[in-house]
């Protein structure tokens, strides 16, 4: 297994955070839908601190992967929960230990902070991912529906 080590992700990150959005928008066949910029990366994780950024590193420091998420409530167990929005490894360093090592650093700062439960969404078309969130235990969620409301509908519904 390579040498691994994870890093918080710092202001002067953002255009390494944006690259890693646009690459794993090509992955998942959505970059039409990349409207992030530097700027509102840059307010929303820094200045208004409403998400964080971690990153897998190899041995020569390089950043090879990343994490963002955000801290979630739950009203059934009554604690905070972490909510993974994004897990991304580029390609020539998959199955390598780096996902597993993003994944487990949440997973600490999850039980660490006696947070409730951590949670993210996985594509149905990703085989590869949700058989690794499998072997690692994680529970799909069968009975849920993802809805989401943006854009004009958004608008619509808020006025």
């Amino acid at each position: 297994m390579a040498k691994i080590t994870i890093r918080q992700a710092t202001r002067e990150d953002v255009d390494l955070i944006l690259q890693f959005i646009k690459d794993l928008a090509t992955f998942e066949h959505l970059d039409h839908e990349v409207s992030a910029t530097k700027e509102l990366l840059e307010e929303w994780i820094f200045d208004k601190e409403k998400a964080q950024v971690i990153f897998a590193c190899n041995e020569d420091g390089l950043e090879v992967g990343f994490a963002l998420y955000f801290y979630n409530f739950s009203t059934f167990l009554g604690k905070a929960g972490i909510y993974l929005e994004d897990l991304y490894v580029k390609p020539e360093y998959r199955k390598m230990g780096f996902g597993k090592a993003l994944l487990g650093y949440l997973a600490k700062l999850t039980y660490d902070n006696d947070c409730g439960r951590m949670e993210w969404a996985c594509l149905k078309w990703n085989q590869n991912a949700i058989n690794f969130y499998n072997a690692w235990g994680a529970t799909t969620l069968d009975d849920w529906v993802t809805f989401r409301l943006c854009g004009q509908t958004l608008e619509k519904m808020a006025k």
